[in-house]
């Protein structure tokens, strides 16, 4: 069963201005399914995880390119053939204006860097997440929150929640042997796994390089690095905090979210979906998730909102500011379907100290019901997110 994919009005977009695009994003997020799904029909299809067409393309790229002159061409895993790029740059200056490669890749350390030394300003570059919660609720409308931080988003374990144990062991261990060490040269791998499990009991939490340096022996300089693959690979996402100079800022540090909920419980050995949503963590992962879907909800819809959070000196904090279309949007995530009156305390100062641009605020719960709040501010249920991001003009309506 194949379930659409909202980043599809955003590549009929770029494939009016654009004679490539490529779609990248973490393993198994569906790149090839979404490709084939929505272009097989009308293109030719390669994938280069096959060693005779990775021979074929390095050996005489231009004969493998001839083959597809009638039609588009999608080119499944374009990073294992990076010696290809040089060609279809010149297949592409020769003609601007046709959509002529449907491309994607998964290792983005070295396949943004050949993108923009070879094909800069020619290729429209788009990121597939896993799921978002609208696109998951499509599938199963009934979906509890317990159950999709649990499952995660992957398609994988949406379709196939019994083999989740299974799916998300075999997922760290191609993650950490195949991407990490074949293009990272980490020498240490078990040390690298460790890191990873420690960094998943910091989901939700600031990132802070000395205790993971002292906690994991390593320099911090090291840290950083193993950070930035971690992002570079779509393990996980940062939030920044929110850069506008209200006096003294205190708060420098990012927030750190695994980008799926189920790999970080995977990783955090939460027994159970009902443990996970009452233990100590659960606030922390029902916020990741609505951070997540927030990112994804933007890119996917090709959006300029920018998000990040904001703590007062005195230690108020907004779990999410939204900034788009020079307005601010106060984001407050959580876990209860009693919001109260104090939910709302941090938004309402974050609103003085913004000013005139800034919006009441929303606070995502578990609610059933959308509801009316002090100070002008709305409860929703987390299910009703992405359609508050619409009405306020986020995201472009599906």
């Amino acid at each position: 069963m194949y379930i659409k994919r909202q980043l599809k009005s955003s590549a009929e977009r770029a494939a009016k201005g654009f004679p490539a695009i490529l779609i990248t994003g973490p393993r198994q997020s569906g790149k090839t399914t979404f490709l084939k799904e929505e272009y097989g029909a009308t293109s030719h299809y390669v994938s280069f995880d096959d060693p005779l067409q990775r021979q074929f393309a390095d050996q005489d790229p231009n004969g493998f390119l001839d083959q597809f002159r009638d039609k588009p061409v999608i080119l499944d895993e374009i990073q294992y053939v990076p010696q290809l790029f040089s060609y279809l740059k010149m297949r592409i200056d020769a003609d601007r204006h046709t959509l002529q490669f449907l491309m994607s890749g998964s290792q983005q350390f070295q396949l943004l860097k050949n993108i923009s030394d070879s094909l800069a300003g020619r290729v429209a570059i788009l990121d597939l997440y896993p799921f978002s919660t609208r696109e998951m609720l499509a599938y199963d409308p009934a979906v509890s929150a317990a159950r999709v931080l649990w499952n995660g988003l992957y398609p994988s374990n949406i379709v196939h929640p019994e083999q989740r144990s299974l799916w998300l062991a075999s997922y760290i261990r191609t993650y950490i042997q195949r991407d990490v060490r074949d293009l990272q040269q980490i020498r240490d791998l078990s040390q690298f796994e460790q890191f990873i499990g420690l960094l998943a009991a910091f989901q939700g939490q600031e990132l802070e390089m000395s205790r993971l340096s002292r906690s994991i022996g390593l320099s911090q300089p090291g840290v950083k690095k193993w950070i930035s693959v971690l992002q570079a690979s779509y393990l996980i996402y940062l939030l920044q905090p929110y850069h506008k100079n209200f006096g003294k800022r205190l708060v420098k540090r990012p927030k750190m979210y695994f980008i799926d909920p189920a790999i970080a419980a995977y990783l955090t050995r939460q027994p159970s979906a009902e443990a996970l949503w009452r233990g100590s963590m659960g606030g922390a992962f029902f916020e990741g998730l609505i951070v997540l879907d927030a990112v994804k909800e933007i890119s996917f819809s090709g959006s300029a909102a920018a998000i990040y959070f904001w703590r007062s000196q005195d230690g108020l904090e907004v779990d999410m500011i939204i900034e788009a279309n020079g307005r601010l949007f106060p984001v407050e995530i959580k876990q209860t379907a009693t919001p109260t009156s104090y939910h709302a305390q941090a938004m309402q100062r974050f609103r003085k100290t913004a000013g005139q641009n800034c919006e009441p605020g929303v606070i995502v719960c578990t609610t059933a019901q959308r509801l009316a709040m002090p100070f002008g501010v709305a409860a929703i249920p987390w299910q009703e997110f992405h359609g508050w991001l619409e009405e306020q003009g986020i995201v472009a309506a599906v």
